[in-house]
């Protein structure tokens, strides 16, 4: 157990400070072109992959009950990307329509807002789920802006509404089901997450017997800060701004949901009967330890905890053991590597699951209704 008082030094906080470096990476693709386009995806899957592999796992844990004030260098990061993010994004739909037209070809232009939809998917959306579960409601708008930059501003309300409580059973869209490929699941979850979202506003909204387009909707926050993102992205570079923001977008949303897609793939919650499902525990999501990929993702790698304590701070999340928890072999950017490939991800990870699954239930002996979640939908 790290102390409060190691805990609270600035040099165990700047390593996740890392992600800073793909700003000047970024720049450089624009102003250079060429091969410098691909060095944000480069960097963002393979040297971190690369860094995994030589620096290796990292056990530790903080002391939970270290103070907020002694957090201070690990919340900054969380607080200065949003802006960040928001000047880059605009900056380069300025130089791209304007001064660097004339030396960036459209493909090079391509690649280059495909690399930043990777580290607003990556870092943006990864950050603004650290914000979104804080209880300070400035943190909570700068993840409301990161989500709006690429139009999923109702992830805030799928993820804390829904996923949270329905993880691992029929009712959760992004629980991956066994056996169920990426490229199926992608589309899946793009339909259901935006429906089940505003379902789970609507029926909070019921529940105080107010209608759905009640001004305390959140979804109306959402439209008006995405309505901004986009008017200011066409005022900025025209309708070839306005699609590079949207490509942009859809890529950052596609890095999400890959994420998604393999923090609880097979994993499900045994059904009790009547639509009644034991507790979430540390077994229903799958974790890694891996230091530099944690460095760059701010500990999402340790889920079972997030799910544990939604609020507790990145820094304070614990890592589990295979005696608790199940474990990927490799960090999260190798593995979404890996689920773009349905083959090799179920050649890796399809025995995994059918392990976890002897191990913690071996009274089931027929999965089917587990794998097709046609079990009762919860209470």
């Amino acid at each position: 157990m790290i102390a409060a008082t190691r805990v609270a030094q600035i040099k165990r906080a700047l390593p996740f400070w890392m992600s800073l470096l793909l700003m000047p990476v970024a720049v450089l693709g624009a102003l250079k072109g060429s091969w410098t386009v691909v060095l944000l995806p480069v960097m963002t899957w393979h040297l971190f992959s690369i860094l995994d592999a030589f620096l290796g796992l990292y056990s530790e844990n903080a002391d939970p009950d270290t103070r907020e004030d002694q957090l201070a260098w690990y919340r900054a990061i969380t607080l200065v990307w949003p802006p960040l993010q928001f000047g880059l994004l605009y900056w380069l739909i300025w130089y791209v329509t304007g001064p660097g037209d004339a030396h960036l070809s459209p493909l090079e232009t391509i690649v280059l807002f495909f690399g930043i939809g990777v580290i607003g998917g990556t870092v943006g959306i990864n950050y603004s789920h650290e914000l979104m579960h804080q209880k300070n409601k400035s943190e909570r708008f700068l993840g409301d802006l990161l989500l709006a930059m690429v139009l999923y501003s109702h992830f805030r309300s799928e993820h804390l509404l829904v996923h949270h409580r329905y993880v691992g059973t029929p009712r959760d869209p992004v629980t991956a089901r066994y056996n169920e490929g990426f490229h199926r699941f992608f589309p899946r979850v793009l339909r259901e997450c935006w429906r089940s979202a505003f379902k789970a506003e609507r029926d909070m909204l019921a529940r105080r017997d107010r209608p759905w387009h009640d001004l305390r909707n959140p979804f109306f926050r959402y439209w008006a800060l995405q309505g901004f993102m986009l008017l200011l992205a066409l005022l900025i570079g025209g309708w070839i701004g306005l699609a590079l923001f949207l490509w942009q977008a859809f890529i950052a949303v596609w890095q999400l949901e890959l994420v998604n897609y393999i923090e609880h793939y097979g994993l499900t919650r045994k059904h009790l009967g009547q639509g009644n499902y034991e507790h979430v525990m540390p077994r229903h999501s799958w974790n890694a330890a891996h230091k530099a990929s944690n460095w760059l993702l701010i500990n999402l790698q340790r889920h079972s905890d997030h799910h544990y304590k939604p609020d507790r701070r990145f820094p304070l999340l614990q890592t589990y053991t295979h005696a608790d928890a199940p474990q990927l072999p490799y960090g999260y950017p190798m593995m979404t590597m890996a689920a773009m490939v349905p083959p090799i991800w179920r050649r890796v990870m399809n025995p995994r699951v059918r392990r976890w699954r002897q191990m913690y239930y071996p009274e089931i002996t027929d999965w089917r209704l587990y794998n097709a979640a046609t079990n009762p939908t919860p209470r």
